[in-house]
This record gives structure tokens, C-alpha cells and sequence, in this order.
């Protein structure tokens, strides 16, 4: 799991997109109306949410299984990038088009994309780390 000072630096990340991923997961999918200007009306509708819970869900699963087993670490932080970083610049695009929304998603957007920036600042340093690393090696 986290056994040192970099391993915490490079997966706090993780940790913290799996905390609020979860929540807003089961928010949209169950109660959509506690925190966001959102009121399902239509079995199509409530069935979009709940598939996007199922997909939040399951890339934090991905993400925990890259936080405990070492083998799935990169991949983690791959989605968690992609995942992050397209929400991020999804929401700018409905600022920049449908104007601004309530707080909790001008606070998304501004988290998602630390959280991606942040989270390709590490995969930058697991490269060069790997480098290094290749580069001992063929020296000896």
C-alpha cells in the first residue's frame, strides 16, 4: 500500500480522486438532487445517472487496485489522467457554451483538473525514474 514518504506523494492523488469519486457516484446515482441543481424525471434519465455511477465506481476500483498492488499502479494513474483531465476540460467547454454552473461544479472543475495535472506530474516522474533506472542498469 503506502510504505514511504514517495509512495504517499505519488498516490495521495488516488486516495483522494477514490474518496470523492465514490461519493459523487452514489450521489448521482441515488440522490442526485442533495447537492447538485439536478431532478430526474424520466426511467431514461435515472438510468443514465446510475450507468455513470457504475463507471465512477469502476474506475475507483481500478485506482484502489493500483494503490495496493504494484502492477497496477501505472495504469491507475493513466485512467485517473484521462478520466480527470476529461472531465475537466468537458466542464470548460459547457462554462465556455452554457455559462456558469452551481459552485459544486466550478469547485469539480477546478478539482479535476489539479487532480489530472497532478496525477500527470507523477507519471512524468515514474518515466524519468524508470530511465534512470534502465540506464543503471545497461552501465553496469
Amino acid at each position: 500500500m503506502i510504505q514511504s514518504q514517495n509512495d504517499f506523494i505519488n498516490k495521495i492523488h488516488l486516495i483522494i480522486s477514490i474518496i470523492i469519486v465514490v461519493l459523487v457516484a452514489f450521489i448521482y446515482g441515488f440522490r442526485p438532487d442533495l447537492s447538485f441543481d439536478m431532478f430526474l424525471e424520466t426511467t431514461d434519465e435515472k438510468n443514465f445517472y446510475k450507468a455513470i455511477m457504475g463507471l465512477y465506481l469502476g474506475f475507483s476500483f481500478l485506482w484502489l487496485l493500483g494503490i495496493i498492488k504494484a502492477q497496477y499502479f501505472k495504469i491507475a494513474i493513466l485512467t485517473n489522467i484521462i478520466f480527470m483531465l476529461g472531465l475537466g476540460f468537458g466542464r470548460i467547454v459547457s462554462i465556455l457554451i452554457d455559462g456558469i454552473p452551481t459552485f459544486g461544479y466550478v469547485f469539480g472543475t477546478v478539482a479535476e483538473l489539479f487532480l489530472g495535472c497532478y496525477g500527470l506530474w507523477v507519471l512524468k516522474r515514474l518515466i524519468a525514474s524508470d530511465q534512470c533506472s534502465a540506464n543503471s542498469k545497461t552501465n553496469k
